[in-house]
């Protein structure tokens, strides 16, 4: 009996083909606490033990972007209609997975824990959906008048996943995967004479379908979260025959930075700014001086990095402030061109970047052109995860 085994290996199919007729753009990969809607509906999953392969059916433009989060994901190309993906995606799943979980990737928001014991019951008794109770008056209506006044306290609102034993999803598809006519496929597993469960969820595992959504989404996910301030600082000496690179930008010159890398101090202040809001240290500890193998690295790279840490922590980059000090050159022409590059290499919007420079007033080792140094603040938001 299935109900006495153990669900060890689930498989989670995350549909996201559709094209957001009613937000306007695609609904999938819009940013949500700076994060993309898709990308915290896989991680839902990834925090669920049973779940051992994760199926996410979408454009191959949104699987590049999805390779930049995940490393693990199984991809299927979306068909024509959902349940066409759906079935595209019961296709590359193994065909070992003892029960299947069937989610919306607009549904960021779903409990992870909710999520896990739908699928356990799915896989015991063949069919479960996560849903909530009604909480308005539903008319039933034609013609523009109400014909009937239903009871809704035996009304219930369909979320997702929906949960199946692997072989009743899959006899389900293989005998009605072509009637269109059906929104879900548990319409096609009642068709079977499967009784479908009802799993109790959550209000906050709403479906991203209007701009007003997105608004109530991102309140739920602040809830908790906090506000942090990062200081970072930086200094090279400067020296003939090296490029001066700024922000990621090359500022012509005769002289440029020492280092064990490019020397970017403007780079380097902003990362230890971010890792000082992160509480994670500075930069010497990701990429050691002493270490052979990245002598000279562009310190895009290293930014690179300290961006993985960010989304690691759930974190989001609001905002950047940068001070470069310096006698030579003179830097105010490229203030442009160094916010610019600042914003392409932070994945942020120009407007929360801020960049200037002061001079030394020729004082000291700086004052004579032979160093620079920048400080730098990051202002992050952290702790927005459930």
């Amino acid at each position: 009996m299935h109900s006495t085994d153990q669900l060890t290996f689930a498989g989670a199919i995350i549909v996201a083909g559709g094209l957001g007729k009613r937000m306007g753009r695609p609904k999938q990969m819009l940013p949500l606490a700076g994060v993309p809607v898709l990308v915290r509906s896989v991680q839902a999953f990834q925090k669920i033990a049973c779940v051992k392969q994760i199926v996410v059916v979408t454009s191959l433009e949104n699987q590049e972007i999805l390779k930049k989060y995940f490393s693990d994901l199984t991809f299927a190309q979306p068909g024509e209609t959902r349940l066409g993906s759906v079935i595209s995606g019961v296709q590359a799943l193994d065909p070992h997975v003892q029960a299947i979980a069937v989610h919306d990737g607009a549904r960021p928001l779903v409990n992870p824990s909710a999520a896990e014991r739908c699928l356990q019951r799915g896989f015991t008794e063949e069919a479960a959906v996560l849903a909530v109770q009604v909480k308005d008056t539903i008319k039933q209506v034609g013609h523009g008048q109400v014909q009937k006044t239903l009871d809704r306290s035996c009304l219930w609102a369909a979320q997702t996943p929906q949960c199946y034993r692997a072989d009743i999803l899959r006899k389900a598809l293989e005998r009605f995967g072509y009637q269109q006519d059906a929104t879900d496929e548990s319409q096609l597993v009642e068709r079977l004479g499967v009784s479908v469960k009802i799993e109790p969820s959550d209000y906050q595992n709403l479906k991203i379908t209007t701009p007003e959504d997105l608004v109530m989404a991102e309140a739920f996910l602040q809830t908790g979260a906090q506000l942090r301030t990062g200081f970072g600082f930086d200094l090279h000496r400067m020296s003939a025959g090296r490029k001066f690179i700024i922000g990621g930008s090359e500022i012509p010159h005769s002289k440029g930075f020492v280092g064990h890398s490019d020397g970017d101090v403007v780079l380097h202040a902003i990362c230890d700014a971010i890792l000082g809001a992160l509480c994670l240290g500075e930069i010497g500890l990701l990429f050691p001086p002493t270490d052979p193998t990245i002598e000279g690295i562009d310190s895009k790279e290293i930014a690179k990095k300290v961006l993985e840490l960010v989304r690691a922590q759930g974190a989001r980059l609001l905002h950047i402030d940068a001070t470069l000090v310096t006698q030579e050159p003179k830097i105010s022409p490229h203030y442009a061109q160094v916010k610019k590059s600042l914003a392409a290499v932070f994945e942020m919007d120009e407007k929360n970047v801020s960049f200037k420079s002061k001079s030394h007033e020729h004082v000291g080792e700086i004052g004579r052109g032979e160093a620079a140094m920048c400080h730098a603040v990051a202002t992050l938001l952290v702790g927005e995860e459930k």
